[in-house]
């Protein structure tokens, strides 16, 4: 590793992320027999988008990275929502 603090998480901290995940993926799977319309779809995204905030920061260890990394990611991350932003808008006026 670089020069760099190192950090250490503890398996408590894994655990409970692990748990959530669990928790969430229950709640989309219950969600999912529930009619709401249109918002199924957003609600599912927005479900898993919280899920893949956990994975990212925790077991990628993000949270723990500098600012500049970080800037880097949301950019990548903003690139990608405009480009599925994109797609949805070619879908619904077609």
């Amino acid at each position: 590793m670089s020069s760099a603090s190192k950090h250490i998480v503890s398996d408590r901290i894994f655990i409970l992320v692990w748990l959530a995940l669990l928790a969430l993926t229950g709640v989309t799977v219950a969600v999912s027999h529930i009619d709401l319309g249109p918002w199924n779809v957003w609600l599912a995204l927005s479900i898993a988008s919280f899920k893949s905030g956990l994975v990212i920061a925790f077991f990628m260890h993000m949270k723990y990275e500098n600012r500049l990394l970080k800037g880097f990611f949301f950019c990548a991350l903003l690139t990608l929502a405009i480009f599925i932003g994109f797609t949805f808008f070619d879908v619904h006026y077609r």
